[in-house]
């Protein structure tokens, strides 16, 4: 769609509210809207293979990689809603690692996308399972939803917690409970 299509539905819309657009703090707030949504699916025209592929590099490595704390700010597809929170990441590596900044990234490619946060973590986590081959991947998120904060229910001190455990991540209770403690959540008894 257009640029100047998506500009003239905003203008739309602020109508809709009973706003008039040509009042002068929204004079041009059909084309910042446009650019702000631009920005936050951008992930819609990234390529998760390309980025990785662009910074894998073979290591001999067999130890726990995890990245914390990485920010996510995405949109709930349900209400256009923004979910933000924390994203973690770990993986053992079987010969080849991605760059650190490129975790990073990957979280945000597939955040700066309309979504839920349970596809989130999932595809955060088969991406570097299919594309790093490790031992295996575990991917917490960590966020506060608007959709539930400002509206419907309105609770403002509720967080989602979604994870996803692939390879000996998902088999190994050992190597699950390190991932955990190591990113700082409890775990039960084996």
């Amino acid at each position: 769609m257009k640029k100047t299509s998506m500009a003239e539905l905003i203008r739309q819309l602020i109508v809709l509210f009973g706003e008039d657009p040509r009042r002068e703090g929204l004079r041009k707030t059909p084309e910042r809207v446009v650019e702000a949504w631009t920005a936050l699916t951008r992930g819609y025209h990234e390529d998760p293979d390309a980025l990785i592929r662009s910074a894998t590099f073979e290591v001999e490595a067999n130890h726990m990689i995890i990245i914390k704390d990485i920010e996510i700010f995405s949109l709930c597809e349900h209400h256009l809603l923004p979910f933000f929170g924390r994203c973690h990441i770990g993986y053992i590596p079987k010969g080849r690692v991605l760059g650190v900044s490129k975790l990073a990234r990957l979280a945000d490619l597939y955040a700066r996308r309309l979504q839920l946060q349970e596809r989130l973590t999932n595809q955060i986590a088969r991406a570097l399972m299919d594309h790093l081959k490790p031992e295996g991947v575990g991917v917490i998120i960590e966020a506060r939803h608007l959709c539930m904060m400002m509206r419907g229910v309105e609770k403002q001190n509720s967080s989602m917690i979604t994870s996803a455990m692939l390879g000996s991540f998902h088999e190994s209770n050992a190597t699950r409970n390190e991932f955990l403690q190591l990113v700082g959540h409890h775990t039960a008894a084996a």
